[in-house]
């Protein structure tokens, strides 16, 4: 395959914050980046040549965004599915709308991932009450009830405990397409986080390890407090998701691990750059947001060694406020999405701390 050039426009579907750090890296490998998002306010709109405000369904926008860029990915993967497919004729996407569809609904996922010999928490899909009920007696209690589509920070979801959860469980879902999961007993929670190219090669970050408050990501430490054989286990599942997906860029395959047997079991796979993987801005050889954009790109994948030892803190709502205080902290690289809303638990940003290795220590 023939390589993206340095000068040529990326395509990034979504202005987030996951939207603009990719804008950046592209900018340092000398591209120019392509906006698309229906959100005038959108924070990737600020460091990007070239922005279109439209709905994902306005089918002339997106040819003509999609002829304008070399080759286009995405920052978040609720995109629609026929938006991908729209654009897919007009460019090359990367990664595939394959892996869009199958991470945008849980029972898909789920079903997909076990077929990769990749294990996951027992499921069962439900709709109605009665085949809530059914699911029930196959998983048993305590469980979680999550909705196929559309949730994510702990939204469209509920832990079930006692008959009362059990009668809320079709207030929580609406109604909505839904999936009953047995309740995973867990003692930490990791991210795997890889990339893989054009040509199949396939490079994996340390892993990361996440603790939620609220169901949001707090903070995420490298390395993980795991033996070498559970990090090896996370790396090889994450790897074999990316290869059966015939994935292009970066690839987050969240787990949980049970420290007494050794099991990891994935919980989800998120086809772009992570907020778990916001440490290796200043923690790796090589960020995940260059290595998203060296993947789709046709260049060679870059180093990922840690530098050191990395905590990432996620920056929510007000706590955006308190940034005269990591500025003055010399070990601190602080991070403003420059969002000027912080409403209660929105990502308004990230503070990074790198203690470097000792030369002995690498």
């Amino acid at each position: 395959m023939t390589a993206v050039k340095p000068g040529s426009t990326i395509g990034i579907l979504g202005g987030g914050q996951l939207g603009r750090m990719l804008a950046l890296a592209a900018a340092k490998l000398g591209y120019r980046t392509h906006i698309f998002c229906p959100d005038e306010r959108s924070p990737a709109f600020h460091v990007a040549r070239q922005f279109t405000i439209a709905p994902y369904e306005n089918e002339e926008a997106l040819a003509e965004f999609a002829k304008s860029c070399a080759v286009v990915t995405y920052e978040f993967e609720n995109v629609p599915a026929k938006t991908a497919e729209i654009v897919a004729r007009h460019s090359n996407l990367r990664p595939c709308a394959r892996a869009l569809k199958i991470s945008q609904d849980r029972l898909l996922e789920k079903t997909f991932l076990n077929e990769c010999g990749v294990t996951t928490a027992p499921f069962q899909p439900f709709e109605t009450e009665e085949e809530l009920t059914a699911a029930f007696r196959v998983i048993g209690r305590p469980a979680v009830a999550k909705t196929r589509r559309m949730g994510y920070d702990g939204k469209g979801q509920i832990l079930i405990k006692n008959r009362q959860d059990i009668d809320r469980v079709m207030e929580v879902t609406g109604g909505a397409p839904s999936i009953l999961e047995g309740f995973v007993q867990f003692d930490r929670e990791i991210s795997a986080i890889v990339a893989r190219s054009v040509e199949g090669d396939v490079a994996a970050f340390p892993v990361g390890e996440n603790v939620h408050t609220n169901h949001i990501l707090d903070t995420t430490d490298v390395p993980a407090t795991i033996t070498e054989v559970v990090e090896a286990k996370a790396k090889v599942m994450a790897t074999r998701i990316a290869n059966a997906l015939d994935y292009v860029g970066v690839l987050a395959v969240e787990m949980f691990v049970n420290d007494k047997t050794g099991d990891v079991i994935v919980n989800e796979i998120a086809p772009r750059v992570h907020n778990s993987g916001h440490w290796t801005i200043e923690g790796a050889e090589t960020s995940q947001f260059e290595q998203h954009i060296r993947a789709i790109c046709g260049l060679p994948l870059g180093p990922t060694k840690a530098l050191g030892k990395v905590r990432m803190k996620n920056l929510l709502g007000k706590d955006i406020l308190e940034y005269e205080q990591y500025l003055a902290d010399t070990n601190a690289h602080f991070h403003h999405y420059g969002k000027l809303d912080p409403r209660d638990g929105r990502k308004m940003g990230h503070v990074t701390w790198v203690e470097r290795f000792r030369p002995e220590e690498k």
